[in-house]
């Protein structure tokens, strides 16, 4: 094996660690690829050519490994790649003077089993209670349980 081919293998294999750790965490195909084309690599130095060279590429491969994750982690390369908006919503506030057990109103969206409706004119998100119900439908509300309106059609 040439020593142009070791160099491309162990380059190729420290892309796919570098993909493993950086963007696709967890499921290990790249990394284990990665780790498996290095150690080939270093394998074949060793055995096609003399302990020198072994080492020689053995101790490149390690620095490079070491100074690529050094650079990774301390780069601002990544700040460009990460979420900077923020979520300004929301949990479901009820006033307990607006809905009430017994209210009448109705579906915006399909409840399967939670969705939209509107109650006395404002939208909540509401639940049922396992079932599902159709889009403009009536409901009514059953119960309010912290910030969770539960619902069931009308009949």
């Amino acid at each position: 094996m040439s020593i142009s081919l070791i160099i491309t293998l162990i380059v190729i294999g420290l892309i796919l660690l570098l993909l493993e750790i950086f963007v696709i965490p967890g499921t290990g195909i790249a990394g284990i690829l990665g780790f498996a084309m290095v150690f080939f690599a270093i394998y074949k130095s060793y055995k096609d050519y003399d302990n020198p060279t072994g080492h020689y590429i053995l101790v490149a491969t390690l620095v490079v490994t070491f100074a690529l994750l050094y650079f990774s982690f301390k780069s601002k390369t990544w700040k460009n790649t990460m979420l900077k908006s923020s979520i300004n919503s929301k949990v479901n506030i009820i006033d307990k003077n607006l809905v009430k057990q017994g209210d009448i109103g109705k579906t915006v969206s399909r409840l399967a089993p939670s969705g939209k409706a509107t109650i006395n004119g404002v939208l909540y998100e509401v639940h049922t209670t396992g079932g599902f119900i159709d889009e403009k439908s009536e409901i009514i509300v059953l119960k309010i349980e912290l910030n969770k309106i539960i619902v069931k059609l009308k009949n």
